[in-house]
């Protein structure tokens, strides 16, 4: 089978591949985008679980970039649910006729970058060979799906599923027993719903999380209205704001005010839900003192809520809160109040392995139908790592990035040694700790500039210079460490994934100032990275 040649390869047809296309489709460049999946959707053709959602409100999850786009597509809920994102994402597919540039089923096995010819090769699972100049990656933070390596799976005579690759039919939970591993994010939006059918449900937790109340809601006509109409500043919000996003704040710390306006203030965000307990006081992540005050409020609403003392106690988180993703949930704590509902504390009583009637715990055996493991992802690094990429002479990615964790980038975007390679959203950007179509349209904006910039000035290739690489990565570390971020275990630093080597690898000075970075390094001819010129051995710095 002969080489495909284009311009510029794309792994992966969710948000970040769609977006890329568009972009350098509309630049003139030939396109392929190479997708596992059978149909657009990224990680939400995958996640279909039940109760799946976003957890930025869903008039800001899409893209702003075309006014025209904006206003054809009206939200039906105030958090979009799974299908409702899925159904989004093929109708932008289909209103920018993006489909013909895609492959689907299909998966990247390899790809090296040939110093000879200075192009990447791109090799498929369906022995296929693509030659490109350009190789993009848009895997996602949140794609590889976690399931730690527990004995016995094999042995379990009932249902076994990951939240993060669900059925594509319904599952039908009514008068099982159903035993749920973990209760991030996908745990408790799952947990919601599969407690309305269940005969029993156990979690069985490790960590228990700050679970916020989502408050989601039909959105009126009017509402939609107000949105549609508010195009500008939302699309403003996306570079304007930290998280890409407009979240109620105060703007001050918590320190500002007396322990009565605390409460009021608090009171409001839990009544109005969302994310905005992470972004009422300005300094909740960094200041432990306005960070004690925000997670009290949690654990005082949980001992309210739930009737059990013992239970409520169990589900006290002890971290800083937003050090962990903070979750957002409806009516969560509530289901602990119902008979069918039970919780064990695997720190307390772990996980020995799985048997074939259910899981087997140091003290005990939890007999089940069902076990639905909630355990994510390998996140940030993960889906990259599973890719056998290449730079300069065969470096792989995971000979310079070590176990995962010793990330080596230039603003999150490029590497050294791994010439006209980007990576949307990866490690060492703001990514994850972003309404993530904000961060996209960021990054894809960037890499578009960038790519312009190259064909203009008749350069093969761009890289990172390794002085770049060494003072992003203290920039970022350095941030980082003004924050109360380093001092929680989380998937944020990969402590999800046993074994791993730790690493703090997000930007976090928000996405506004990261732009400004972005556009200044831009602006300033690609500051910090070195070329070369298209037909000719020249390298410039």
């Amino acid at each position: 089978m002969g080489e495909k040649k284009f311009d510029a390869v794309v792994i992966g047809a969710g948000f970040a591949g769609l977006y890329m296309l568009h972009r350098l489709r509309e630049r003139g460049l030939s396109v392929k985008v190479i997708e596992a999946a059978e149909g657009v959707g990224g990680v939400w053709y995958w996640s279909r679980y039940p109760g799946a959602k976003c957890d930025s409100d869903s008039i800001f999850y899409n893209f702003t970039f075309s006014e025209e786009l904006y206003k054809k597509w009206r939200w039906k809920d105030r958090y979009a649910s799974q299908p409702e994102i899925l159904e989004y994402l093929n109708f932008v597919a289909d209103e920018l006729d993006l489909r013909r540039d895609i492959q689907f089923k299909t998966r990247v096995n390899k790809a090296s970058f040939n110093n000879e010819r200075k192009q990447w090769e791109i090799q498929t699972d369906s022995n296929e060979t693509f030659v490109a100049k350009y190789f993009i990656s848009g895997v996602g933070c949140l794609s590889t799906t976690n399931i730690p390596p527990f004995e016995g799976t094999e042995t379990f005579k009932g249902e076994q599923y990951h939240t993060g690759r669900w059925p594509h039919e319904k599952v039908d939970f009514t008068g099982k027993r159903v035993v749920m591993i973990g209760n991030g994010s996908s745990g408790v939006q799952a947990m919601q719903e599969i407690a309305k059918e269940a005969k029993e449900l156990t979690l069985l937790m490790r960590t228990p999380h700050y679970v916020a109340e989502a408050r989601n809601k039909k959105l009126t006509k009017e509402e939609q209205d107000k949105a549609i109409e508010n195009y500008q500043a939302i699309r403003d919000s996306f570079s304007s704001t930290p998280g890409g996003i407009d979240l109620y704040t105060t703007g001050k710390s918590a320190t500002k005010f007396d322990a009565e306006q605390q409460k009021e203030t608090l009171d409001y965000i839990w009544k109005t839900g969302g994310l905005a307990l992470g972004t009422v006081y300005t300094d909740t992540g960094a200041n432990k003192e306005t960070n004690f005050v925000v997670s009290q409020y949690v654990r005082d609403k949980i001992d309210e809520i739930i009737e059990d003392p013992e239970k409520a106690q169990l589900l006290h988180p002890d971290y800083y809160i937003t050090t962990k993703r903070l979750i957002i949930g409806t009516n969560f704590y509530e289901i602990f109040n119902e008979e069918h509902v039970n919780l064990v504390s695997i720190k307390d009583n772990p996980i020995e392995g799985i048997v074939e009637n259910g899981v087997r715990l140091k003290e005990g055996t939890i007999e089940a139908d069902v076990i639905i493991y909630a355990t994510g992802y390998e996140a940030m690094t993960g889906s990259l790592l599973k890719i056998d990429i290449q730079g300069r002479d065969g470096q792989t990615i995971q000979e310079k990035w070590g176990e995962g964790r010793d990330v080596k980038t230039y603003l999150g975007l490029t590497m050294e040694n791994f010439p006209n390679f980007f990576m949307i959203t990866g490690p060492q950007s703001p990514s994850v700790l972003t309404n993530m179509p904000a961060a996209i349209e960021q990054h894809v904006d960037w890499i578009d500039k960038c790519i312009a910039y190259l064909e203009t000035n008749d350069l093969q290739t761009i890289e990172a210079q390794k002085v770049s690489e060494t003072k992003w990565g203290k920039q970022c570390d350095d941030l980082a460490n003004t924050t109360l971020y380093p001092h929680t275990n989380s998937w944020y630093t990969g402590a999800n994934i046993d074994g791993t080597q730790r690493g703090f690898v997000i930007y976090v000075g928000g996405l506004n100032n990261y732009k400004v970075i972005c556009d200044q390094v831009a602006d300033n001819n690609y500051e910090g990275f070195s070329f070369e010129k298209a037909h000719a051995n020249v390298v410039l710095q």
